[in-house]
Order: C-alpha cells, then structure tokens, then sequence
C-alpha cells in the first residue's frame, strides 16, 4: 500500500464510489472537488496496485492556528480491517505536527457507531454537548435543523 497527497484529479475516482462505500448512503455532497482543489498539502489517498482504497481530507483551521481538522474520510469496504483508516490518520498527525499542530477536531453523526469506536481507538475524547442522545453527548443541530454531531477532540 502507498499512501500520497491528493491531486485535484483524484477527485474524479474518489466521488462516484462515496455513496457505494457507505452502503448507498447519499454522501458525495459532503465532499465537493474543492477540497481536492485547495488543501492537497494535508489530504491523503491510500493506493493499492494502482487501485483507491481509501482518502482522508483534512486541512489546518485558519481560525485556531495551533489546531487541524478532519473533514472527511472512506475506506474501500473491502479493505477495512487492514487499518487503512488508522494509517491515513497517521500520516495526517505527521503532516501536522510538522506545521505546528497539537489538537486535531472531527466531527461524526451519532448514529455512526463505527465512526465513533474509530475516533475513541484513535485517542480522540467525546466533546460535551449540549444534549445526550443513547447515553452520548451531541451537539444539537450542529449541522443544520435536527441533524445532532458528535464533535472529538485529539491532542498530538
């Protein structure tokens, strides 16, 4: 497996299978071509014999110089038990780090166990929100009129 910066072409494979790596979950608007476009330094693509099985898009916040955010991440579901996402979070630590960085922010729905056992694994804390859905603690309509996230933090 390789692992390299994204490329504004790359977004070209990587959007018509977004929906087919989350089951027909309709998430390709959650990933315009912009951030291919805008912020190659910090995104990474995880290759195999040629072939995408995996991307991280992340970027530095330019409103919290010291801190860096996770926007968006898939792994091909053929290869999710072989770390993939783990590495590619990794090497956005590194990458960070190098510019500065000690806290790392993602954010999940609260109904994406996955995600949330991924993040708590990886060293991220649950941010307290302002309510608690299932025994977790959300942000309500944080990314619009009743859609709740869950918000992690990491400090490097």
């Amino acid at each position: 497996m390789r692992i390299r910066n994204v490329i504004a072409e790359d977004y070209y494979y990587i959007a018509p299978v977004i929906n087919d790596w989350w089951g027909g979950r309709q998430m390709m608007d959650m990933l315009p071509k912009l951030f291919f476009d805008h912020f190659n330094d910090t995104s990474f693509i995880a290759e195999k014999d040629g072939e995408y099985i995996g991307f991280l898009i992340g970027f530095l916040s330019q409103s919290k110089p010291t801190e860096a955010y996770i926007h968006f991440v898939g792994v091909h579901p053929e290869f999710r038990s072989a770390s993939i996402g783990k590495k590619l979070y990794e090497t956005f630590f590194k990458e960070v780090q190098l510019r500065g960085i000690t806290r790392v922010r993602a954010v999940t729905s609260p109904i994406n166990q996955t995600s949330i056992s991924f993040h708590t694994k990886m060293g991220f804390m649950i941010e307290t929100g302002d309510k608690v859905v299932d025994g977790l603690s959300v942000y309500s309509n944080y990314d619009g009129i009743g859609q709740d996230r869950v918000l992690f933090l990491k400090d490097l």
